[in-house]
Protein backbone atom coordinates (compact mmCIF):
# COMPACT_ATOMS: atom_id res chain seq x y z
CA UNK A 1 0.00 0.00 0.00
CA UNK A 2 2.93 2.49 1.01
CA UNK A 3 4.47 1.49 -2.61
CA UNK A 4 1.21 2.45 -4.15
CA UNK A 5 0.66 5.58 -2.37
CA UNK A 6 4.12 6.56 -2.95
CA UNK A 7 4.19 5.99 -7.04
CA UNK A 8 0.31 7.96 -6.69
CA UNK A 9 1.56 10.52 -4.88
CA UNK A 10 4.40 11.04 -7.04
CA UNK A 11 2.58 10.89 -10.13
CA UNK A 12 -0.45 13.04 -8.84
CA UNK A 13 2.21 15.50 -7.83
CA UNK A 14 4.20 15.16 -10.78
CA UNK A 15 0.56 15.93 -12.78
CA UNK A 16 -0.31 18.28 -9.96
CA UNK A 17 3.11 20.01 -10.21
CA UNK A 18 2.83 19.99 -13.96
CA UNK A 19 0.07 21.67 -14.21
CA UNK A 20 1.00 24.71 -11.80
CA UNK A 21 3.85 25.17 -13.36
CA UNK A 22 2.42 25.10 -16.80
CA UNK A 23 -0.21 27.79 -15.51
CA UNK A 24 2.21 30.04 -13.88
CA UNK A 25 4.57 29.96 -16.76
CA UNK A 26 1.27 30.27 -19.86
CA UNK A 27 0.48 33.63 -17.27
CA UNK A 28 3.83 35.21 -17.91
CA UNK A 29 3.67 34.80 -21.50
CA UNK A 30 0.02 36.41 -21.57
CA UNK A 31 1.45 39.18 -19.16
CA UNK A 32 4.62 39.50 -21.81
CA UNK A 33 2.76 39.41 -24.62
CA UNK A 34 0.35 41.87 -23.09
CA UNK A 35 3.44 43.97 -21.83
CA UNK A 36 4.99 43.98 -26.06
CA UNK A 37 1.74 45.08 -27.05
CA UNK A 38 1.44 48.02 -25.10
CA UNK A 39 5.17 48.92 -25.94
CA UNK A 40 4.65 48.75 -29.57
CA UNK A 41 1.20 50.58 -29.19
CA UNK A 42 3.56 53.26 -27.49
CA UNK A 43 5.82 52.81 -30.14
CA UNK A 44 3.29 53.01 -33.26
CA UNK A 45 1.69 56.10 -31.33
CA UNK A 46 4.96 57.95 -31.03
CA UNK A 47 5.98 57.40 -34.76
CA UNK A 48 2.61 58.58 -35.15
CA UNK A 49 2.97 61.92 -33.49
CA UNK A 50 6.63 62.25 -35.08
CA UNK A 51 4.89 61.86 -38.76
CA UNK A 52 2.28 64.60 -37.72
CA UNK A 53 4.96 66.92 -36.59
CA UNK A 54 6.95 65.96 -39.83
CA UNK A 55 3.98 66.34 -42.24
CA UNK A 56 3.17 70.18 -39.76
CA UNK A 57 6.48 71.12 -40.39
CA UNK A 58 6.53 70.56 -43.89
CA UNK A 59 3.74 72.32 -44.73
CA UNK A 60 4.56 75.40 -42.74
CA UNK A 61 8.04 74.79 -44.72
CA UNK A 62 6.50 74.69 -48.16
CA UNK A 63 4.57 77.58 -47.65
CA UNK A 64 7.29 79.76 -46.07
CA UNK A 65 9.05 78.47 -49.77
CA UNK A 66 6.18 79.74 -51.65
CA UNK A 67 6.54 82.84 -49.79
CA UNK A 68 10.29 83.14 -50.38
CA UNK A 69 9.78 82.84 -54.23
CA UNK A 70 6.61 85.22 -54.22
CA UNK A 71 9.22 87.76 -52.69
CA UNK A 72 11.57 87.33 -54.95
CA UNK A 73 9.42 87.14 -58.39
CA UNK A 74 8.57 90.54 -56.62
CA UNK A 75 12.25 91.53 -56.38
CA UNK A 76 13.21 90.62 -59.84
CA UNK A 77 9.31 92.15 -61.65
CA UNK A 78 11.00 95.25 -59.39
CA UNK A 79 14.25 95.33 -60.68
CA UNK A 80 13.56 94.45 -64.45
CA UNK A 81 10.82 97.44 -64.14
CA UNK A 82 14.05 99.91 -62.51
CA UNK A 83 16.25 98.67 -64.83
CA UNK A 84 13.85 99.18 -67.81
CA UNK A 85 12.97 102.72 -67.28
CA UNK A 86 16.99 103.45 -65.80
CA UNK A 87 17.81 102.40 -69.77
CA UNK A 88 15.13 104.61 -70.63
CA UNK A 89 16.40 107.51 -68.58
CA UNK A 90 20.13 107.24 -69.93
CA UNK A 91 18.76 107.02 -73.81
CA UNK A 92 16.49 110.35 -73.00
CA UNK A 93 17.68 113.18 -74.44
CA UNK A 94 17.99 116.54 -71.76
CA UNK A 95 16.78 118.62 -74.23
CA UNK A 96 20.58 120.83 -73.95
CA UNK A 97 22.23 120.38 -77.25
CA UNK A 98 26.09 120.44 -75.85
CA UNK A 99 25.18 118.47 -72.92
CA UNK A 100 23.52 115.97 -75.32
CA UNK A 101 26.35 115.83 -78.14
CA UNK A 102 28.70 115.21 -74.90
CA UNK A 103 26.61 112.13 -73.60
CA UNK A 104 27.17 111.16 -77.04
CA UNK A 105 30.35 111.79 -77.75
CA UNK A 106 31.99 110.21 -74.40
CA UNK A 107 32.32 106.48 -75.12
CA UNK A 108 32.82 106.95 -78.63
CA UNK A 109 35.65 109.44 -77.64
CA UNK A 110 37.08 107.31 -75.33
CA UNK A 111 37.23 104.30 -77.87
CA UNK A 112 38.93 106.11 -80.11
CA UNK A 113 41.78 107.84 -77.75
CA UNK A 114 42.23 103.66 -76.31
CA UNK A 115 42.75 102.36 -80.37
CA UNK A 116 44.66 105.35 -81.38
CA UNK A 117 46.77 104.51 -78.43
CA UNK A 118 47.16 100.79 -79.10
CA UNK A 119 47.89 101.74 -82.58
CA UNK A 120 50.55 103.51 -81.73
CA UNK A 121 52.23 101.54 -79.56
CA UNK A 122 51.45 98.45 -81.92
CA UNK A 123 53.76 101.03 -84.72
CA UNK A 124 56.28 101.55 -81.86
CA UNK A 125 56.71 97.34 -81.97
CA UNK A 126 56.68 97.36 -85.46
CA UNK A 127 53.08 96.18 -85.49
CA UNK A 128 54.28 92.62 -84.10
CA UNK A 129 51.27 91.48 -81.78
CA UNK A 130 51.95 90.40 -78.56
CA UNK A 131 49.94 87.53 -76.75
CA UNK A 132 48.57 90.36 -74.69
CA UNK A 133 47.63 92.19 -78.29
CA UNK A 134 45.93 88.91 -79.19
CA UNK A 135 44.04 88.20 -76.42
CA UNK A 136 42.92 92.30 -76.50
CA UNK A 137 41.53 91.74 -80.20
CA UNK A 138 39.84 88.69 -79.17
CA UNK A 139 37.84 90.23 -76.54
CA UNK A 140 36.86 93.00 -78.47
CA UNK A 141 35.84 91.47 -81.31
CA UNK A 142 34.08 89.37 -79.15
CA UNK A 143 31.87 92.07 -76.91
CA UNK A 144 31.14 94.23 -80.34
CA UNK A 145 29.45 90.73 -82.22
CA UNK A 146 27.99 89.41 -78.93
CA UNK A 147 26.39 92.94 -77.99
CA UNK A 148 25.17 93.24 -81.49
CA UNK A 149 24.08 89.84 -81.50
CA UNK A 150 22.43 90.08 -78.02
CA UNK A 151 20.62 93.17 -79.14
CA UNK A 152 19.14 91.51 -81.97
CA UNK A 153 17.32 89.05 -79.33
CA UNK A 154 15.99 91.64 -77.32
CA UNK A 155 19.02 90.87 -74.22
Amino acid sequence: MSALLTFLGGSAFRMVWGEVSAFIKNRQDHAQELEMIKIQAEIEAAKHERLQDALKVQHSMGIQTIQVQAEADIARIDAESHNRSAEAAITHKSGVLWVDGWNAAIRPAAATIVILLWVLALNRAGFVMSDFDKELVGVILGFFFANRALSFRGK
